[in-house]
């Protein structure tokens, strides 16, 4: 229950400087205190406003703020909580405090609220957030931004290098998760765009490639983008590197995919008497089957390992997956036969339609399905034969549901290096995250590879953010999308007196808005 509002007026003394302040306070009562609260700092107010404001509330016609005028303002909620985020992520100190700095974080912002292009945080977006509130930036254009994409390339690795430094404390030997992916281009005129192996399944269309390490807890440590016709295992070592000269971590034990550790970089791993941990391919388990190094009855659902010529080969058949892959390789062979089935159809309905052109279909959508070896088409006279080899498809199930992760780690348990090898989901996931969702790396509204580098640099930094967060509120089964929504509508108030506002953040907020800053651990202040 408000008690009453009046002004008050300061004065400090530091040295030979006299500081003075205006504020308005509002009296409260907390049980049976009286407590005071600041509400708004009237520094800037000409004397004859404030004494104006002072005599309506010693005259009793203002004793609530809601007595004044007041309007909507900007959005708030969602801006200084990604700010606080950022503070306590160790980014902003990572940063430092400069404009450009500023404007970095600004543009992470944008990439989790809005994901537009530089244009639309300037022209659009921005125009309803509280920008200058939690940042300090009342004015900014496109250049600026630009010019804040190419401070954040140049300074990429000191501000890698203090984050790592901020979430790693003493000697650091840790285990790094590493993975590649690719993100197509509407244009062609990027200075790192090429042709290359596309994830995205957009085939015509040139790309980038993006390397990603995280630490264990699958926080990104540092993010390199590569020119698009880049192949994985290229990439290796400069990772390597990373972690010997700058980050200073004394034993590293290096997890990346099948296609990302090689012969090759096993042997750049070894060079900095490092370890590994990988997983094989479908025709290295069919190698040590056929040479007797592997036992088809080792693959069951409990993990086996052996030792063969330094290395641990840890074993395992997942019996979900088997399910899984039986289940769509029928789907597939359905789909064959029901094709094959309209085509008999077809050819019967049109008798002049060639027998010659369906077979070829039949088998082009035999090819599409990789069911080739599998199933057969033949023509017999005026029919289509269509058959399953059966010896094929028992082949061909022979390893579903099998994997055998490949390390040369002998002093780490095999349950804690099979769990390590599946923590690479993890920066699959981060990038999953960053390519579709509200940090999405695409599009690339940039040419030159210093922006390039510098916004997928800003995408990494959402993903810390919105990482953060959600861990926090998972319990509440929220996705990121709404949380950052939910708390984007929270807008402060304005109320007017004369021709100055006063800005204030609202008391009452929704359930859900309670909910996640509770979870968050974030509280407004109440004056802005």
């Amino acid at each position: 229950m408000v008690v009453t509002m009046f002004i008050t007026r300061n004065k400090k003394v530091v040295g030979n400087k006299v500081y003075t302040s205006t504020l308005l306070v509002e009296g409260y009562r907390e049980g049976r205190k009286v407590k005071h609260r600041t509400i708004s700092n009237l520094s800037s107010w000409s004397k004859e406003l404030v004494d104006d404001f002072e005599l309506l509330l010693k005259g009793g016609k203002v004793t609530n703020l809601k007595d004044l005028r007041y309007g909507q303002g900007k959005s708030y909620g969602a801006l200084i909580t990604i700010y606080e985020i950022c503070k306590r992520l160790g980014i902003l100190k990572a940063m430092g405090e400069s404009r450009k700095a500023r404007l970095a974080i600004l543009m992470t912002m944008g990439r989790i609220l809005a994901q537009g292009s530089r244009l639309h945080i300037v022209k659009g977006w921005s125009k309803d957030e509280a920008i200058e509130e939690v940042l300090g930036i009342n004015y900014f254009d496109e250049d600026d931004l630009y010019e804040s994409l190419d401070w954040l390339s140049e300074n990429q690795e000191v501000i890698e290098d203090k984050l790592f430094k901020s979430r790693n404390r003493g000697e650091i030997s840790d285990i790094f998760l590493y993975d590649l992916t690719s993100s197509y281009l509407e244009g062609t005129k990027n200075e790192l765009a090429d042709f290359g192996y596309n994830r995205d399944g957009k085939k015509g269309k040139k790309q980038i490639e993006i390397g990603l390490m995280t630490d264990k807890e699958g926080y990104p440590v540092s993010i390199e983008v590569f020119r698009g016709n880049t192949q994985d295992s290229q990439t290796v070592v400069s990772q390597l590197r990373k972690l010997k000269t700058r980050f200073g971590v004394k034993r590293v034990i290096f997890v990346g995919d099948r296609g990302m550790i090689k012969g090759a970089q096993i042997e750049d791993i070894n060079e900095f008497k490092w370890n590994f941990i990988t997983a094989i391919t479908k025709p290295q388990m069919r190698k040590l089957v056929n040479d007797g190094v592997i036992q088809m009855g080792l693959f069951d659902d409990k993990l086996v390992e052996i030792e063969h010529e330094g290395n641990r080969y840890i074993i395992r058949r997942n019996p979900e997956r088997v399910k899984e892959i039986k289940a769509n390789r029928e789907a597939r062979m359905q789909h064959i036969t029901d094709y094959v089935n309209k085509k008999g159809i077809y050819l019967s309905e049109h008798k002049k339609a060639s027998i010659e052109v369906a077979v070829k279909d039949i088998n082009k959508e035999i090819g599409k399905r990789k069911l080739a070896g599998i199933m057969e088409i033949k023509r017999e006279d005026a029919q289509l034969n269509l058959s399953t080899n059966k010896e094929a498809l028992e082949e061909a199930g022979k390893f579903d549901g099998c994997y055998v992760i490949k390390t040369d780690v002998l002093d780490i348990d095999k349950e804690i290096i099979h769990e390590r090898y599946k923590d690479l989901s993890q920066v699959e996931q981060a990038f999953r995250t960053m390519k579709t969702t509200l940090e999405e790396v695409r599009p690339v509204f940039v040419r030159k590879e210093e922006r390039t580098r510098g916004h997928v640099f800003i995408c990494m930094l959402a993903y810390m953010v919105v990482k953060y967060a959600w861990e926090k509120t998972k319990q509440l089964g929220f996705t990121e999308s709404f949380i950052f929504q939910t708390l984007d509508r929270i807008q402060y108030l304005l109320y007017k007196i004369e021709d100055r506002v006063i800005k204030i953040l609202p008391d009452e907020l929704t359930e859900h808005q309670r909910l996640i800053l509770d979870k968050l651990q974030i509280k407004f202040p109440r004056k802005l």
